[in-house]
């Protein structure tokens, strides 16, 4: 952690750093190459944008609710500026675990520890039970990608082309849910890729949607799309295993490497 941006609060510290009144004058000052952004979902678009300004080569985006067309505003930024790389919006953040310093998200997990294993998640619920502290003989939890939105930046292809070509992943956990079409593409990428790696899924129903995003996502599972059935068949018939429950992903990986 270098600074932090509040407009208007330029030139103050907080925790002992440097807080700037735009993410260039930081960028500028600190020469920061990451951006974790905390900002209300009416302003989130624009920090975001504003990062890409700046030149950030991360971008980590915490905020849930962001309208859509604002999003489609952001990826339809300027094609000849630099994309940085754009995790979320709506997602609990990225962890890099064999690089302390890589860690960009939402809540006090423990430090993970280094492994050969990899975890891309929509929802930002199910990292709580990969990040706590493992016990000895459990091996290593996985480093972890995220993103949950309609209109979002990194998806589960761009984790998997990622981790499918990374020489340091031996296997990948992928946790799903319903709505969209997310988990479809993923496993049709899969499906056609000429590296394979040992894969384990889960795909969340939940129970009767309250909240209105699960909400609208059973509405378009009832309309004959995104429902758990398909998206667990298109897993399969990807080769994925597909466990049963998020307590059970890692007895069921532990199983496909066995086999």
């Amino acid at each position: 952690m270098v600074g932090g941006v509040t407009p208007g609060k330029g030139g103050t510290l907080h925790l002992g750093l440097p807080v700037f009144d735009t993410v260039d004058k930081a960028v500028a000052a600190t020469e920061a190459t990451a951006s974790a952004i905390y900002v209300p979902p009416p302003f989130a678009a624009d920090a975001i944008l504003e990062a890409i300004d700046a030149r950030v080569a991360l971008v980590v985006c915490i905020t849930e609710g962001i309208p859509v067309l604002d999003m489609v505003r952001v990826k339809r930024a300027p094609p000849g500026q630099r994309q940085p790389r754009l995790i979320g919006p709506n997602c609990p953040g990225i962890i890099t675990p064999r690089r302390m310093q890589d860690r960009h998200h939402a809540r006090p997990y423990p430090q993970p520890r280094a492994g050969r294993h990899r975890l891309a998640l929509r929802h930002p619920h199910y990292m709580r039970r990969w990040l706590r502290p493992p016990p000895p003989d459990s091996g290593n939890p996985p480093a972890s990608a995220s993103a949950a939105t309609p209109v979002n930046g990194t998806s589960f292809v761009d984790c998997l082309e990622m981790f499918l070509d990374d020489p340091e992943t031996e296997a990948i956990i992928m946790i799903g849910e319903i709505g969209g079409n997310a988990e479809e593409d993923a496993a049709a990428l899969l499906k056609s890729a000429r590296r394979k790696k040992p894969t384990v899924g889960f795909i969340a129903a939940g129970p009767r949607p309250r909240a209105v995003g699960w909400a609208m996502r059973a509405r378009s599972s009832r309309a004959g799309r995104g429902g758990a059935e398909d998206k667990i068949e298109a897993m399969k018939s990807a080769g994925i295993t597909v466990a049963d429950s998020p307590a059970s992903l890692g007895s069921t990986m532990l199983r496909v490497l066995k086999g």
